[in-house]
């Protein structure tokens, strides 16, 4: 029998590697500019076309490649960094296995024009498949300008698996934001279909912040700072009322190099414990900067997860560190046991010569003995009865008796069926339903609604049940695009992130099939011409729209719903009433009513029931009377 093993071919094994280092475009702008940056450049642009399937672009100004480099970086293991295994402990760089230009250069048509300072001419090297198809000088400014085209183009299966534009349009930003983060010093462009997206001038941490995700964050911004034996510890946190619902802007960043790490990300919440709104993630920037020999990256082909000697350590140092800063800036509350607080509302802030004294104001013609119609009242001295019995007519009511009477039809005063911000001063009373109704149910805080049944009794969660019944109509409009819109009056304008517009982007249509009227206005921004017409009158279009991306992008990262059910579901969320909203007997019948005529009353959105019955044998039980 015949040997059966053999060595692969090195275009072959390339392509395999390529599953592992690019995984998509955005996989091969993380390792292009990563390398520009390795390469010392200070200024470093990257441009995309149809979200890095037909190019991806990096230029830059580092030092630039020999004639030999530009030919060697392509081949497998061939590498600057390092020399020798021992040198996987002592990494600054930002890439070192040297398996990033093989792969790319294995799945797509690359050109690579490059020249050094002290060269004359550059060198433009040419490959398609692993296979180099041309190599030749050209006159070039110093640096690097390597173009990637038609990602995946030898490998059709690899191609059809990817997103669509927007969704990987998203993916490359979020590379992009990593990347810039951790070298605010360097300048970044990115361009996106002859539209320049970004365009970030050096400067410090805190205005790379604010560059990349909105001026609206400089106000958010805590700053954490500590330095130790084992780690020195830098960056900003978020403020907890500024937390949101999805894990958006957290980043981790080991000696610059990002990471994902559950067990840190463990720490920093846990210093956010008891001041952190219910089910929201607060934003974080934090740079760890530890000795290389003290922690292995070679870990994870995307050199993403990080193996630490002492990672017990490096948690109580970033929990300490993240909770004295939420302190420090008065974030968290506290407590001035010193201070005298008796006479704390008496002392002026005035000075003395400030202060005035009351003054008093009278009418000289005032005449207390006379009437309304400018007569005059009998004297004080006459005792007549007709005196005693005109001022008993005047003094009391008439009707006095009815003050004291309680209609049986009597309802206290409710509000109709839509969110409020602020709770009426009926919020915690028990409604009390009208005798003459056949339905017999009331509001229980003015969060559950409770109806008698023939069996017993039945609680419903008011706001869960809304969001079953939004949800099934919005579902309804999407599939029959019977959508009905309500111009505003004033049209409102919406600045979003660079993501959060490419999110707008691939979710435009659907919105318009649910009524939104929405236009793009420039790099990241769109204005609001009209609304739903059945999310009502008194409804703030940017909160509306702002909270419904925060939903949509939490329901696609926990549950992997298609997209028309989870923007039907992030609509329903964030229009349906909410806990402590009072409603009169005819909005909670109309409720019941709806309910009921959905496909899936007892279940929510979310899963979780939103009907519970209790049967009269389990009350006599619970008051043990069985």
């Amino acid at each position: 029998m015949s040997d059966i093993i053999q060595l692969l071919p090195d275009a072959v094994a390339n392509q395999i590697a390529a599953g592992e280092v690019v995984q998509r475009p955005a996989s091969a702008v993380k390792e292009l500019i990563e390398n520009a940056i390795d390469a010392g450049a200070d200024r470093i642009k990257l441009i995309v076309k149809e979200a890095g399937k037909t190019l991806i672009q990096v230029i830059d100004n580092g030092c630039g490649m020999s004639v030999t480099d530009a030919r060697l970086c392509f081949e497998r293991h061939a590498t600057s960094k390092i020399r020798k295994a021992e040198d996987l402990f002592a990494i600054r760089s930002m890439g070192f296995r040297g398996e990033a230009m093989a792969s790319i250069a294995a799945i797509a048509q690359v050109e690579l024009k490059t020249r050094r300072v002290e060269d004359e001419l550059g060198t433009v090297v040419q490959i398609e498949g692993s296979k180099v198809v041309n190599q030749f000088p050209e006159a070039l400014p110093a640096g690097t300008n390597i173009s990637i085209k038609n990602l995946f183009y030898n490998i059709p299966a690899r191609r059809n698996f990817l997103k669509s534009n927007s969704v990987e349009m998203r993916h490359i930003i979020e590379e992009f934001q990593r990347i810039a983060l951790a070298h605010p010093e360097i300048f970044f462009s990115l361009h996106s279909e002859n539209n320049e997206l970004f365009h970030l001038t050096p400067g410090t941490l805190k205005q790379r912040i604010v560059h990349l995700f909105g001026n609206n964050y400089n106000q958010k911004l805590v700053p954490v700072e500590e330095e130790t034996t084992i780690i020195d510890l830098k960056g900003f946190i978020g403020k907890p009322e500024y937390a949101k619902k999805t894990r958006g802007e957290q980043f981790f960043f080991v000696n610059k190099r990002f990471i994902r790490d559950p067990y840190l990300n463990h720490a920093v919440m846990n210093a956010y414990e008891e001041i952190l709104p219910a089910e929201t993630f607060p934003m974080y920037v934090l740079f760890i900067d530890i000795d290389p020999s003290k922690i292995d990256i070679n870990v994870h082909p995307t050199k993403t997860e990080i193996k630490y000697e002492d990672d017990k350590a490096i948690y109580a140092i970033i929990r300490s560190a993240v909770k004295r800063s939420l302190g420090r800036y008065n974030i968290t509350p506290s407590l001035d046991f010193d201070q005298e607080t008796s006479f704390s509302g008496m002392i002026s802030s005035k000075p003395l010569e400030e202060i005035q004294a009351p003054t008093i104001t009278f009418n000289p013609n005032f005449n207390p003995f006379e009437n309304e119609i400018g007569t005059l009242r009998p004297s004080s001295n006459s005792r007549s009865n007709d005196y005693s019995s005109r001022f008993e007519r005047e003094a009391i009511p008439k009707n006095w008796d009815t003050l004291y009477q309680i209609t049986e039809n009597e309802s206290p005063v409710q509000l109709p069926l839509i969110d409020t911000e602020e709770e009426s001063p009926e919020a915690a009373e028990v409604v009390i339903p009208k005798a003459e109704n056949k339905k017999s149910f009331f509001q229980i805080h003015n969060r559950y609604i409770v109806s008698q049944i023939h069996s017993g009794i039945m609680l419903i969660d008011q706001q869960a049940a809304h969001e079953r019944i939004l949800f099934e109509h919005y579902k309804e409009q999407l599939e029959n695009n019977q959508g009905s819109s309500q111009q505003s009056l004033f049209p409102t304008t919406i600045d979003l992130s660079p993501a959060d517009f490419e999110l707008m982007n691939d979710i435009l249509p659907e919105l318009q099939t649910l009524g939104f009227q929405l236009r793009p206005f420039g790099k990241t921004t769109y204005i609001v011409d009209g609304i739903p017409a059945d999310l009502g009158n008194n409804i703030n279009e940017k909160q509306i729209i702002e909270q419904l991306l925060e939903d949509y992008k939490h329901n696609r990262t926990e549950l992997k719903v298609n997209k028309r059910d989870n923007l039907a579901k992030s609509l329903a969320k964030s229009s349906a009433i909410k806990a402590g909203t009072a409603l009169d007997n005819e909005a909670i019948a109309e409720l019941i009513d709806k309910l009921f005529a959905c496909e899936s009353p007892n279940i929510s959105v979310h899963g979780k029931p939103t009907i519970i019955t209790l049967t009269l044998t389990e009350l006599m039980e619970k008051f043990d009377k069985i």
